[in-house]
């Protein structure tokens, strides 16, 4: 089963005025089908933006902050928000998963948020999907209320056209026993959960209405939970049920080696999640060679590519180990480079919280509650806004559907290939810096190298690749990092907005993270060439938090504007220090937003 930023006021207002006009139409029984109108798919995520930041457990006014000020302007096509229905009570962040009626009320927010939410995210040109949970109610046996305060019983729960009884879930009433038993799959329980019974019109109706309900709120299609606990023919009859039967899908299809249920099954009613992808990326990045990418898709048993939704990891695999995860550092940062510069499937990139524990929910207020989000703050990960990542988007933007052209490797971990005469991008994943003279199929100019920053009215936010008249350039590319540049970005351009004129004493934020492993007693420090990094001596330098280890983390005022040369050291309780090998590690503090390090320890 799957499961604050500063604004200029106008934006405040919009929102609010948009929830107050939600709630009016809500209040007078009216639909808010008129305001909002659905965007028609096909199989394949639609527009030249088929990028989705997966937003999980974020807010509805978080997400709504975060399309105006990160989403939008990256390029983002989507954002996936979490199911948005009534649920059980509790801290976890399953209990978003086991609903217990269909009103839009959650612990992230209400329905007129929610509605609020999705006009914001369109106006900032970001269409939005919805996380269904349609398979199943809760799996508490005893009964209970739900957030919105709504009585249940396990297999009995009200709704406007009655609710759902006993004769409304599958009589298989036991736990599934065996995933090579195709029917135990379909008609079982998981873990509990109250299985419902799909093949039945008024089943399939309710579902439909309460998609529907979603739809009239603006939404703009569904990832499909648990798909692979339902036959493929009651999903396909589900959506031939609603208001506009070409509503994008993409079901969650967790195919396994030897299991009956199969991804390609569903491909008829939407794109299937890919799960084999992520798979392979884990096993490439930490055991394998990258150099054997050169024909990573389909030829490797997996789905075509236009019904392929993928991903570096998801809330299930960034907790069950399946997959690589926040936790992986640079490995990780580099899969999510990989995937949006490669042709391959429509990509979603997770954007989740710190845990240390499979079951712990994101921060919450006394209530119960979720907090808004805020970047680096409490445990929010934001990788949706990592520079590496957010960069990538527009690179992906900008490659369209060129082809692959000039793949170069090492026969090892280095790796380069272009999109067309579009982009370019050099991934390194040795220990030594890669320093190369690349072919490009690009025009002359200077680039921005869209994994450090994005162009200005005078230049770029962060480093820049000259390409000559033979669309060569020369480059270094540092341990565990990647070069990435496309004719959408090029120096001077204006293709972002211009940073704020550095004054004399500005300081911004700089987010220093390490992968490291220590032993009991030991810490790690950065300490760099600027005297807030200690000037290079380890009895000064910065020490990092260990709150998400192995990941050391720390956010530092340093200088706007400066160029500086840093490295990370181990210290332990008698003061012995160790240093990271290999050569001095380079960042540019920029003139406002925060600038993320995220690094591997480097024995």
């Amino acid at each position: 089963m799957t499961l604050s930023r500063l604004f200029p006021p106008g934006h405040r207002f919009r929102r609010a005025v948009a929830a107050l006009a939600a709630t009016a139409i809500t209040a007078t029984g009216l639909t808010l089908g008129s305001a909002f109108t659905a965007t028609s798919a096909g199989a394949t995520i639609p527009g030249d933006k088929d990028t989705t930041a997966l937003m999980f457990q974020w807010t509805w006014d978080a997400i709504a902050d975060e399309c105006t000020s990160t989403l939008g302007p990256a390029g983002y096509g989507y954002v996936l928000t979490s199911p948005p229905q009534e649920h059980v009570l509790g801290s976890q962040w399953w209990t978003s998963y086991q609903p217990v009626s269909y009103r839009i009320e959650s612990k992230l927010g209400t329905r007129a948020e929610f509605a609020a939410m999705v006009s914001t995210c369109h106006d900032a040109g970001v269409k939005v999907l919805a996380d269904a949970v349609i398979n199943h109610m809760s799996g508490q046996s005893a009964g209970g209320t739900g957030w919105a305060g709504t009585a249940f019983q396990h297999y009995a729960y009200p709704g406007p056209a009655g609710g759902y009884g006993p004769q409304d879930f599958n009589d298989c009433r036991r736990d599934i026993q065996t995933y090579q038993d195709r029917w135990e799959v379909q008609h079982c329980n998981l873990v509990n959960l109250a299985d419902l019974r799909t093949s039945s019109g008024y089943v399939r109706q309710e579902i439909a209405d309460y998609l529907d309900d979603l739809l009239s709120l603006g939404v703009d299609g569904f990832r499909i939970d648990a798909a692979k606990h339902m036959p493929a023919e009651d999903v396909a009859a589900i959506k031939g049920l609603l208001s506009d039967p070409d509503t994008y899908f993409v079901n969650e299809v967790i195919g396994a080696a030897g299991e009956p249920v199969r991804p390609s099954e569903y491909v008829g009613s939407g794109d299937v999640h890919e799960f084999d992808y992520a798979r392979h990326l884990k096993r490439m990045f930490t055991s394998d060679r990258l150099a054997y990418l050169s024909t990573f898709g389909q030829s490797w048993g997996m789905l075509p590519s236009h019904q392929a939704g993928v991903f570096v990891d998801n809330h299930d695999t960034e907790r069950n180990g399946e997959t690589l995860s926040y936790k992986d550092g640079a490995r990780y940062t580099l899969a999510n480079v990989f995937m949006l510069a490669w042709p391959y499937g429509s990509p979603a990139v997770t954007s989740s919280y710190a845990f240390t524990g499979h079951d712990q929910g994101p921060p919450q207020n006394a209530d119960g509650s979720v907090r808004d989000a805020v970047c680096y703050s409490e445990g929010w990960n934001c990788q949706h806004a990592w520079p590496e990542i957010a960069g990538m988007v527009g690179f992906r933007n900008a490659a369209g559907d060129a082809a692959v052209t000039g793949w170069w490797d090492n026969g090892n971990d280095q790796i380069a290939f272009g999109r067309g005469s579009a982009a370019y991008v050099a991934i390194n994943g040795e220990g030594g810096t890669l320093q190369r003279t690349f072919q490009t199929s690009l025009p002359a100019g200077t680039y921005c190298d869209v994994t450090q920053g994005r162009p200005t009215a005078t230049g770029c936010s962060g480093g820049t690749v000259t390409v000559d008249g033979s669309g060569r350039f020369a480059a270094n590319v540092g341990s565990n990092d990647a070069v990435a540049i496309h004719v959408g970005a090029l120096a001077g351009g204006g293709n972002g907005p211009d940073p704020d004129p550095v004054e004399p004493g500005d300081t911004a934020p700089v987010s220093f993270g390490v992968t490291a492993s220590t032993s009991w007693g030991q810490n790690i420090f950065v300490v760099g060439s600027i005297p807030a990094l200690g000037s290079w001596s380890p009895a000064a330098a910065a020490p990092l938090s260990a709150a998400t280890y192995p990941v050391w983390r720390s956010t530092l005022d340093l200088p706007a504007g400066t160029t500086f040369e840093y490295k990370y050291v181990r210290k332990d309780g008698a003061g012995n220090v160790t240093w990271e090998s290999g050569a001095n590690r380079t960042a540019t503090v920029g003139s406002s937003g925060t600038v993320t390090l995220n690094d591997t320890w480097r024995s």
